[in-house]
């Protein structure tokens, strides 16, 4: 048994510190949380001196596997060099005091079930495998002089997604996706940034071909994530009944009203522009790519203000790439623009729980709950930078029961 005193509960729901209480965890669960002493025998005890607790963070918008800053090198690297990088990226997120992360393309079972085993340190993982995309949609990082579609294994380009056309086509890919045990399924319905050819506001998917892929998801029990910029590929989305829209930086006050009704989630990565913008040379990128890249920047913090006034519950991601994963905590900073801090730390906690269906497991400090947590000698709730940089104002990471990082801490 592991027994956390003289602890400073944050309550996500008020934003209020707690002091005096005591945190006793047995295996992976938290068992009590109470304001009181906890007499057990032969219990290992950590006094944390009034530091200040909350549970593990959860990034919804994670790349793992896309180890380049800009992901059409990766057709250069092989899956071993892929998977050494990518181990690197988990153990630093973890520093930083997430987890949990939702890996949104190119992780897959493999990949999660290291993490699981302790192979690799690193935060446990929800994937979806490889993404669903259109001939020449967000996906399809084919040259326009490349005309086949590479080998699954070939590269590393090859686990970010596939190509697949047509309802009976998409069918297929997203059984296969299933059938390799991904934890949801990911469609693009719009064009993306680092992709070459296809424009921000392209129409990817037909609507009878994404109602065929949430009928997929829907009869494995799980859902489907959809990579979606424009007003109107998000409200086709969820029409469709797509349960998280990624990105939406050009949501608008209908598209919201739509998600609203239908309970859907939105994850802004407002982090991943802000960087690449600042890096956009470094990164090799086309002006085609750069001009895309200046329109979501700039329309970003709107969403997210947006979505909030309609009753979107709104997640937490960062979509950040190759060694730009240095910048994962910078969201927290970026989102308190528009939101308290408080706010923000529900996206990263309560909220990114419930669009991984975890929701009264990860995300909150209770018993019975999966023993995730993170100390801080600081109160993010009322500096919120403590979280930012690689961990440094994180003392303590508890991950399913186990001590994962503990920094100049002293047994009582």
């Amino acid at each position: 048994m592991l027994i956390l005193e003289d602890v400073t509960l944050l309550d996500l729901e008020t934003g209020d510190p707690m002091p005096g209480h005591h945190i006793a965890i047995e295996g992976t669960t938290f068992v009590e949380v109470v304001s009181k002493p906890i007499r057990a025998a032969n219990a290992e005890r950590i006094n944390v001196a009034g530091s200040f607790v909350l549970p593990g963070l959860i990034d919804a918008h994670f790349h793992a596997t896309l180890t380049e800053k800009n992901p059409a090198h990766s057709r250069d690297l092989p899956p071993t060099l892929m998977t050494a990088r990518s181990s690197t990226l988990l153990r630093n997120a973890l520093n930083r005091g997430f987890t949990t992360v939702r890996d949104m393309c190119g992780a897959d079972w493999g990949l999660r079930t290291a993490t699981a085993e302790g192979a690799l340190l690193g935060p446990r993982m929800f994937i979806a495998g490889r993404a669903l995309s259109q001939t020449g949609g967000h996906g399809d990082l084919r040259r326009r002089t490349d005309h086949d579609v590479a080998c699954n294994c070939s590269n590393a380009l090859a686990y970010m997604s596939v190509v697949a056309d047509g309802v009976d086509g998409v069918r297929v890919a997203a059984r296969e996706q299933l059938r390799q045990g991904v934890d949801h399924l990911k469609v693009f319905v719009s064009g993306g940034v680092v992709s070459p050819n296809d424009p921000l506001a392209s129409a990817q998917y037909t609507d009878a071909e994404l109602e065929a892929v949430v009928h997929e998801a829907a009869s494995w029990g799980t859902y489907v994530a959809a990579h979606a910029y424009t007003a109107a590929a998000i409200t086709r989305a969820v029409r469709a009944g797509v349960r998280t829209i990624e990105h939406g930086n050009l949501l608008d006050t209908d598209s919201a009203r739509a998600m609203a009704e239908r309970g859907a989630f939105l994850v802004p990565t407002l982090v991943t522009y802000e960087v690449m913008l600042q890096k956009g040379p470094s990164l090799g990128l086309s002006e085609f790519s750069l001009e895309k890249l200046r329109t979501v920047a700039d329309a970003g913090l709107r969403s997210v203000e947006l979505a909030v006034a309609a009753g979107v519950p709104v997640g937490f991601g960062t979509d950040l790439l190759g060694d730009l994963h240095a910048f994962q905590s910078d969201e927290f900073a970026i989102r308190s623009r528009v939101q308290s801090p408080v706010e923000v730390l529900r996206s990263a906690t309560e909220v990114n729980a419930r669009i991984v269906g975890q929701e009264g497991k990860l995300g909150v400090i209770k018993p019975g709950a999966t023993a995730d947590l993170i100390a801080c000698r600081t109160n993010p709730v009322k500096d919120i930078s403590v979280l930012q940089g690689q961990g440094e104002g994180i003392s303590l990471v508890v991950k399913e029961g186990r001590i994962a990082k503990r920094v100049s801490w002293q047994h009582a």
